[in-house]
């Protein structure tokens, strides 16, 4: 059962992925087709998928910042767009003829936003620690605080006084922060990160806790410690893997009666309702457009608590079993319509940013780019460690340099150290246009997609800037695609790194001839 599994889903996937769609519709697919096959759900399914979902609320947490939940643009926007979509869904609901207690479970359900969908395709771009994938994270975890409590409501948990116990787990840090410094950086560091992630599970589970919740506390314990970037890279692949069951594992709960295609209409019909009141909320509260459809498009599809939720309810006699293969059709359905539009969010962004930016609001913006590059001589985009080394050589040889990241995080670090930095997103054409680059020598582009950096070389030369652009490439296939955007400098660190270190390794190896030869 297990081949069977894996071999529908790395073909479905394949297939997916070269109809230029993401592998997890691919795994959606993948699920009903085993379905009408004949093969169901199983137990040892579900708990893979039940340690993906873990895994990926701990990374999750790895990278979170308490401060963005409480931005305005978090509570506001996310408070208000939940309670105005969960009561049109709730009355369109009762109007199908689902009963009071379906519309409260269904309507709540299906406001919230698909955590898992969102998490995986920012984290593909690189852009959870961006503004906009901040606020994105912040408005998935406020909507998971809430379904937490809708479960305990539901008789599925049964929250203890000392739940909340669990809010002090960040108290925890120093010494889990020292085991983790202790693990090293291979399997034992893999196996310290899976238990964390089950121990924070577990524990909540024991305080009648949502496990996800005490997940993503648990990896909130360690956000901001110098391995968590580390600890997440080594769990990446485990993660993925076993998100794979999960979406296995919607497609495999069925496909509803025909007489069901009706309310299954008339939810997907409202899903454009949910990205455009998100892109309202946003701009309202002075986000600039770009930031509110790139936030808007990452939330737009219906999320997995919906399914958690109605089998809570379900399970205590509140809604009636037939709602829970309608509820995962139509979920399945958002995933893969949400998946192909973030993946060209940017590009769509582009198209269509004439006619978005007349709904942003004049003045002043919380997410406002820079325009100035302060007298800088050399622009460096990418403030990780390539990036940084790349700064730190250029400011030794006196010359001025100014750095770009879309990370709050690195911004920081690099602050602490006294280095000019600004926040900027590469990936916005708003930012080349607008940026003035007199007097700029070169840029330096250090970042680890390939789509930013053809969009900031793009950028770059539509302005007619005709100075060196240096750019990074990781894979030989993308030197074409780099070259081919207008790139005056492609670098393989990787090979060069080893280029490097035979040179000194020669280097040392004559000095020491040298000396031999003055003896």
């Amino acid at each position: 059962m297990e081949l069977i599994w894996v071999v529908a889903a790395y073909a479905m996937g394949l297939l997916a992925s070269r109809t230029g769609l993401p592998p997890l519709v691919g795994f959606l697919g993948a699920g009903f087709a085993l379905w009408g096959l004949g093969h169901q759900d199983s137990e040892l399914l579900g708990e893979i998928a039940h340690i993906g979902v873990l895994l990926l609320l701990f990374t999750l947490g790895l990278k979170l910042r308490f401060a963005s939940l409480v931005r305005l643009e978090v509570l506001g926007v996310g408070g208000i767009h939940l309670m105005v979509l969960a009561l049109l869904l709730g009355l369109l609901t009762l109007f199908l003829g689902l009963g009071t207690s379906a519309a409260l479970f269904v309507g709540l359900g299906l406001a919230f936003s698909s955590t898992v969908l969102a998490i995986k395709l920012l984290d593909d771009r690189r852009e959870l620690s961006t503004f906009h994938g901040r606020i994105a994270v912040g408005i998935l975890v406020l909507q998971d605080l809430v379904a937490v409590g809708l479960l305990a409501y539901a008789g599925a948990k049964n929250p203890t006084p000392w739940s909340l116990l669990l809010f002090a787990l960040p108290l925890l840090r120093p010494i889990v922060g020292w085991i983790l410094q202790k693990s090293g950086h291979d399997e034992l560091l893999l196996l310290y990160g899976l238990g964390l992630a089950l121990g924070g599970a577990s524990l909540a589970s024991s305080l009648g806790v949502s496990p996800e919740l005490g997940a993503l506390l648990m990896g909130a314990a360690l956000a901001g410690h110098p391995q968590t970037s580390e600890i997440s890279r080594t769990l990446w692949g485990l993660k993925e893997a076993f998100l794979v069951a999960f979406f296995l594992q919607i497609g495999l709960m069925g496909l509803p009666s025909v007489e069901s295609l009706g309310v299954i209409l008339g939810f997907l019909l409202l899903l454009p309702l949910k990205a455009i009141l998100f892109f309202a909320l946003f701009v309202r509260f002075e986000l600039r457009a770009r930031t509110a459809f790139v936030a808007s498009v990452a939330l737009s599809s219906y999320g997995e608590f919906a399914l958690i939720i109605s089998i809570a309810a379900i399970e205590a006699n509140l809604m009636p079993e037939t709602t829970m293969q309608l509820i995962g059709l139509v979920v399945a359905i958002s995933l893969a319509l949400a998946a192909p539009l973030n993946r060209s969010v940017h590009a769509l962004y582009q198209r269509f940013e004439p006619f978005l930016t007349r709904f942003e609001r004049k003045g002043y913006h919380v997410d406002d780019e820079p325009t100035s590059l302060g007298g800088a001589e050399w622009l460096v985009v990418g403030m990780g460690r390539t990036g940084g080394a790349a700064y730190k050589m250029l400011e030794g040889r006196g010359l001025r340099v100014l750095g770009l990241d879309a990370d709050e995080d690195k911004l920081d670090a690099h602050r602490a150290k006294k280095r000019q930095v600004r926040y900027g997103d590469a990936e916005d054409p708003a930012l080349w246009e607008r940026l003035d680059l007199t007097g700029l020598r070169g840029v330096l582009l250090a970042l680890p997609d390939l789509e930013a950096k053809v969009r900031a070389i793009q950028g770059l030369r539509a302005r007619q800037f005709a100075e060196t652009i240096a750019v990074t490439c990781y894979y030989p296939e993308d030197e074409f695609t780099l070259r081919q955007a207008g790139a005056s400098l492609i670098s393989h660190p990787f090979a060069e790194a080893g280029e490097r270190l035979a040179e000194r390794a020669l280097g040392l190896n004559l000095t020491d001839d040298l000396h031999e030869s003055t003896r």
